[in-house]
């Protein structure tokens, strides 16, 4: 397993060397006085075709103001010189503010499950506007909006799959947790979800209490719990290039 594991630290550590984070602009959605910060990769200069929109929510970690926390996790291998040529499409990678979330949950007494509250959270509420707009200023493929997040952001992907349930084309939730009596609400949505198994942040219970609701739905998610991995299974997600293969493959 050690071995294993030093060997994928050195594809992830080849694969990053090949994208740079200069390839994401710096932009600004403001929305009634409150500023949302992102960066944007937009794959070339052609604004005469349709390119597939991902949203990526990083973890708790990476909030800030500097608007560069955000591509420290994940991203970037959206980025890479591969799957821009493979993959090309419009990312982007906003950045939650500090003792801010993306998500609006609340635990359940037993700490097991999570209800989802009925307002979205300040950031969340941003990002949705930030998304509209971008649907009538980019050439966006509005059947091809995909989310994906880690952590917190995974917590933020299974809020805004709940909350908005027919925007997306396909989600890839990491070490995240959501409200499973909601399940059914987003069954027709395409997902992957990923887990440690020893993850000490993010019980991975919650992603399998996901897997199973939605599955019992009618659903048929993806589901993937590295062993002997802790809160860090994001290094493998967003580095296996079935996911990749699989999520520019959905459409609404």
């Amino acid at each position: 397993m050690k071995i294993l594991l030093v060997f994928l630290f050195c594809v992830i550590a080849a694969t990053l060397a090949q994208a740079q984070p200069s390839r994401f602009s710096r932009e600004k959605y403001v929305e009634k006085g409150d500023t949302l910060a992102y960066r944007l990769l937009f794959p070339d200069a052609n604004r005469q075709r349709k390119y597939p929109l991902v949203i990526f929510l990083h973890g708790s970690g990476e909030r800030g103001s500097d608007n560069d926390a955000q591509l420290k996790w994940g991203v970037m291998n959206f980025a890479t010189d591969q799957n821009m040529l493979a993959h090309p499409a419009i990312v982007i990678a906003p950045q939650c503010p500090e003792r801010q979330t993306w998500s609006n949950v609340t635990p359940t007494e037993n700490r097991k499950g999570m209800t989802l509250n009925i307002e979205p959270s300040k950031p969340m509420r941003l990002l949705i506007g930030l998304i509209r707009q971008l649907e009538t200023t980019m050439p966006v493929d509005t059947n091809r909006i995909y989310i994906t997040g880690l952590s917190m952001g995974g917590y933020g992907t299974f809020d805004a799959l709940e909350r908005y349930p027919n925007l997306f084309a396909a989600a890839v939730p990491v070490c995240g947790a959501g409200d499973t009596s909601r399940a059914a609400s987003i069954a027709h949505v395409p997902m992957w979800i990923y887990h440690g198994a020893e993850d000490p942040a993010v019980n991975p219970l919650h992603g399998l209490a996901m897997f199973e609701a939605l599955t019992n739905a009618g659903a048929h998610p993806g589901f993937t719990q590295y062993p002997e991995v802790g809160h860090f299974s994001w290094l493998g997600a967003y580095s296996d290039p079935l996911m990749m293969e699989w999520l520019f493959r959905q459409h609404k």
